[in-house]
């Protein structure tokens, strides 16, 4: 039925699956925030696999630095500097659980059955043969992209230090 070959591609996907599944879950679940954001940044390191696993090394290195490092600590530094009461749980209502089950292996099932019956286009070897991604990002982001990539920069330092003005002054 099935015709697929066991590569270490493969091995690899279903791994880097697993773990993001797996964080996914357990950012759901779990009852404490740091335990919730260690499990976001599994998830975000499993994102990072598949992109290896895609051959798109810029954007997994991106991935780690920015959304495995540094979302996941400013993260934590927001949890530990703001004050949390106590939250009551809400009752376990098991008739929503049974639909959200329904509902997940529907959604499943639709996405099984739209990747089965797609073709794919078979990817140009002249693209993808010794393409060395990193250098042509780096050569589009600083000539032809350079302003908007500036700009970004800025916005994002004014939004930092807007942040750190908010905290002080919830701290006083």
């Amino acid at each position: 039925m099935f015709n697929v070959e066991l590569t270490g591609e493969l091995v690899a996907f279903f791994v880097f699956a697993v773990i993001m599944i797996g964080g996914s879950v357990l950012m759901l679940t779990l009852a404490k925030v740091v335990h919730m954001v260690v499990s976001l940044a599994a998830v975000f390191l499993g994102l990072a696999g598949m992109f290896v696993v895609l051959e798109a090394e810029f954007v997994a290195f991106v991935q780690v630095l920015i959304y495995a490092g540094a979302v996941s600590i400013l993260m934590i530094f927001g949890i530990m500097m703001t004050r949390h009461e106590a939250v009551q749980e809400e009752p376990v209502r098991p008739v929503q659980e049974i639909v959200s089950a329904i509902g997940a292996l529907c959604l499943f099932g639709i996405l099984f059955y739209a990747i089965r019956v797609t073709t794919f286009p078979e990817p140009n070897a002249a693209l993808t043969a010794g393409a060395d991604n990193t250098m042509e990002i780096g050569k589009r982001l600083f000539t032809q992209y350079v302003i908007p990539f500036e700009l970004v920069s800025v916005l994002l330092t004014v939004a930092f230090i807007g942040a750190i003005v908010l905290a002080r002054k919830e701290a006083e």
